[in-house]
Formats: C-alpha cells, sequence, structure tokens
C-alpha cells in the first residue's frame, strides 16, 4: 500500500455537510458523484496527498443510512491506495485477512474498490483502492 487515498466520513445531509468541511479545511469540493450500486452520494475533498470523502446514504435500507443510524456521523472507512488491487488482494488472503468481497468493484472516484472485513482490522473498516485505468 502506497499511501492513505482517503478517509470516508458518513453524514446525514452533503447539503449541511459541505460548507462545513469547506470551511474547516480551506478548501472547496472537488467533485460530487452518485454511486448508484452503493446507494450512495459522494462529496470529495483535497487535502494535501490525500482526500476526505463524505458519504450521503440515498436508501433508507442502505449501508450509510444503517451505518448513521446504528453510530452516528461520523468516520467510515480508512482507504488505502495500491498499485495492483487483484495482486495485493492475493497477498493479503495469504496472510489471512479477510474482505466482505473479494471481487473488485467500481467506487466513486474512478476507482476499483474493495474492503476488509473489521473484524480482522481491529475494528476498523479499510478500503483498498486502485485507479481505473
Amino acid at each position: 500500500m502506497h499511501k492513505i487515498d482517503h478517509i470516508a466520513i458518513a453524514v446525514k445531509s452533503l447539503a449541511l455537510s459541505i460548507p462545513l468541511f469547506e470551511k474547516m479545511l480551506g478548501n472547496s469540493c472537488y467533485k460530487i458523484e452518485e454511486v448508484a450500486s452503493e446507494n450512495v452520494k459522494t462529496a470529495f475533498f483535497q487535502t494535501g496527498e490525500s482526500k476526505v470523502e463524505l458519504l450521503e446514504g440515498m436508501d433508507p435500507e442502505g449501508v450509510i443510512t444503517k451505518f448513521i443510524e446504528k453510530k452516528g456521523e461520523g468516520l467510515h472507512h480508512i482507504a488505502f491506495g495500491v498499485q495492483d488491487l487483484v495482486v495485493k488482494i492475493d497477498e493479503l488472503k495469504k496472510e489471512g485477512f479477510e474482505f466482505i468481497s473479494e471481487t473488485p468493484k467500481k467506487g466513486a472516484d474512478n476507482k476499483l474498490i474493495v474492503f476488509l472485513h473489521p473484524k480482522c482490522t481491529n475494528g476498523v473498516l479499510v478500503e483498498l483502492c486502485q485507479d481505473i485505468k
């Protein structure tokens, strides 16, 4: 893993949260996009070499909405950028790590993504992501 790509924060409302993070970070949101397959709307902020991603659930039964209902707004996951997602999945499986799904899927910000299961990462949801070329 070569860097922290982004830190994702679950929020109830992008409309309310974007101005807050723009003030706090001192820069503008550079992208808002929907990821229909995940029932989520995202907003991104550049912070040096990494990013902050805000996540708003679009479905009352979706993962982000349920996360907020259970835990409240806050840190959802940390994403690490990798050069080759398939190779990294194989390496980590050999080390005993488990994945929520081992099949990479298209995520936000032009990335292929997978998530490690939090039970093998001290309760932290970890995303691995690779730029789509």
